[in-house]
């Protein structure tokens, strides 16, 4: 008895049916290498989880070097990019995602890190020229300029928790000196305090009662200051290299810190710690590389902290769920080391800035809750 033979291939495409009830056509992508409509195969629908255009949109075209650092604004509607070309470049973040503004030659060196105003309209920027600019965004014009150190400023933070409504933004440089200053558009001169370090600071972050700053430096330890008494009150150990960014949580508990070591550590900075070390998490899966980049990391604000994303030299951003540890993703599309990362303040959407000169906008699953 002779067994039947293969039954023949059926000629044209494969064709998976959608099911009843299909989502609209603009949330499917029809995968074939036929230009013919009617051929056009496998139909791959796409859960859209924010309001974005497309699921990823690319930023590019305005800076001709590195992007060093890119935020959102504290409304999550526009976009602020600074680079070593010495500009700053102003985007919408949803559609159209028109590159609304280029404040070219606001610094005499590269830009290094910029933050959004909490209370007016203005933008501060810190450069390797030893200044902190204020330019205030409704005209794109420069209205304050401060010679805030005698070494490259590495970062910066603003805070509105100080008291007396007044918003006070910390620097922190090569020279070895945290300065706090007054915010706003007018103010004066000089700082408000000047604490002394001793070796340079990579990275500044307030607190969230703006009662002390925690700060970065090159002997590979978190120094946490405190504001009114301008006096060290401890130092965060853990790190087995220079600390590259410091960045605080939303509910204000936990500090993440990436390093020149490729760990990055999440500390806990609340006033009683149930570890002696204060070490949270150490999360692997970034490399920093050896260009000794001050990479850039964000913790995600539409679920109150749950993730937290650092770039690497590897050209992905890693995403980690703090919980667990565990890496949740690894996205690819830069061609150079991503060096900053930023989080929507409302949707699921991560920012990166990268040394190809671009930036990528994407969308990410949200966390669920529990």
């Amino acid at each position: 008895m002779s067994k039947r033979g293969a039954s023949p291939p059926p000629e044209g495409t494969l064709i998976k049916r959608a099911r009843s009830g299909s989502p609209a056509p603009n949330t499917q992508i029809a995968i074939s290498s036929s230009n013919n409509e009617r051929d056009q195969g496998l139909i791959r629908t796409i859960k859209r989880t924010s309001s974005l255009e497309a699921p990823i949109i690319s930023l590019s075209g305005s800076h001709s070097a590195e992007i060093l650092s890119c935020r959102f604004d504290p409304t999550g509607q526009n976009i602020a990019a600074c680079s070593a070309d010495r500009s700053v470049s102003l985007w919408r973040t949803y559609s159209p995602n028109t590159n609304y503004g280029l404040i070219s030659n606001l610094h005499k060196a590269p830009i290094l890190d910029l933050q959004w105003s909490l209370s007016s309209q203005v933008l501060y920027t810190v450069a390797a020229d030893h200044t902190l600019n204020v330019t205030d965004l409704t005209t794109g014009q420069r209205v304050r300029k401060l010679h805030a150190h005698r070494g490259i400023i590495n970062s910066l933070d603003r805070t509105l928790a100080g008291g007396a409504g007044v918003e006070l933004v910390v620097t922190g440089a090569d020279d070895g000196t945290i300065r706090v200053w007054e915010g706003g558009d007018e103010g004066p001169k000089h700082p408000v305090s000047v604490y002394e370090l001793g070796c340079p600071v990579t990275a500044v972050c307030w607190s969230a009662d703006g009662s002390s700053i925690y700060a970065g430096a090159l002997d590979n330890e978190i120094h946490v200051i405190d504001f009114r008494k301008n006096e060290e009150v401890y130092s965060l150990m853990g790190h087995t290299d220079t600390p590259t960014s410091l960045s605080l949580s939303p509910n204000g508990n936990y500090l993440l810190s990436p390093s020149f070591s490729s760990q990055t550590i999440i500390h806990d900075v609340r006033p009683f710690s149930p570890s002696p070390s204060r070490v949270h998490r150490v999360l692997m899966g970034a490399p920093a590389g050896f260009e000794n980049t001050l990479l850039r990391g964000a913790w995600s604000k539409d679920d109150d902290g749950r993730r937290v994303g650092v770039g690497g030299a590897d050209r992905t951003v890693c995403i980690w769920e703090v919980e667990s540890g565990k890496v949740l993703y690894k996205l690819p599309g830069h061609k150079g080391t991503v060096t900053a990362v930023d989080f929507h303040p409302k949707e699921p959407i991560i920012l990166t800035g990268s040394k190809d000169g671009t930036m990528l906008l994407g969308e990410i699953e949200p966390s669920i809750g529990v």
